[in-house]
């Protein structure tokens, strides 16, 4: 499970007593992130929204603790069960796509602006090395010469274009793409990607966008 809350841990999982157990762990570090009692409904996680409790992605562990509560005058309530029924991940129907695609194309990271973060070049050059893996062609666009996405031999081919509508259409057009990536680019390939879904160029060409939705980058 990934949460956007923030990491802090301080609990030795290997000097817990018998009846408690380690409910969360850290995929990177291995380090503790929760626990739960085994028989009662205890539990604490180790991650926290910082500052502003803006982050509302666990809010069910609080509804999670509260039934536990009630319920377990009734008998006995198994927390962690629970838990993992809330926390599976269900894949919306369409959300992945049923074949892979053969050629996809990258909007690259372009001039950055000040203030503009530029790890979208590091991002977008390692999503290309992915996808020569899987052995799947790539098509980046971007009129930056001076980065890493640009290197000779990294991606397929490449369009020093500006990424605008009018020529990424024009790329589509010439390269029929099966899918696009919009989010390694920054802000000026996610408005070009917003700009081209308004105008129905992606359904036009038939191109499945990958990773983010495109209603998730509207929205945000």
């Amino acid at each position: 499970f990934m949460t956007s809350q923030n990491h802090g841990f301080a609990v030795d999982a290997n000097t817990l007593p018998g009846d408690w157990e380690p409910l969360f762990t850290n995929a990177n570090d291995f380090s503790n992130e929760g626990i739960i009692h085994k028989t009662k409904p205890y539990f604490s996680v180790q991650f926290h929204p910082e500052h502003a409790a803006g982050p509302e992605d666990l809010e069910l562990l609080f509804d999670l603790f509260l039934e536990a509560v009630k319920e377990h005058s009734l008998g006995p309530v198994c927390v962690r069960e629970r838990l993992i029924e809330k926390l599976a991940y269900t894949p919306k129907a369409g959300s992945i796509p049923s074949t892979q695609p053969k050629k996809v194309l990258i909007l690259g990271s372009g001039g950055l602006s000040i203030g503009q973060a530029g790890e979208f070049d590091y991002s977008g050059s390692q999503a290309i090395k992915a996808l020569r893996e899987e052995k799947i062609q790539t098509i980046l666009i971007n009129p930056n010469i001076a980065t890493v996405q640009t290197s000779k031999g990294l991606a397929d081919k490449v369009y020093f274009l500006p990424l605008t509508k009018e020529y990424v259409e024009q790329v589509i057009k010439a390269e029929r793409p099966n899918g696009a990536l919009l989010t390694f680019g920054g802000q000026t390939a996610l408005n070009c990607g917003v700009e081209l879904e308004k105008a129905g160029v992606f359904s036009k060409y038939n191109v499945k966008i990958l990773g983010t939705p495109i209603t998730s980058i509207i929205e945000t």
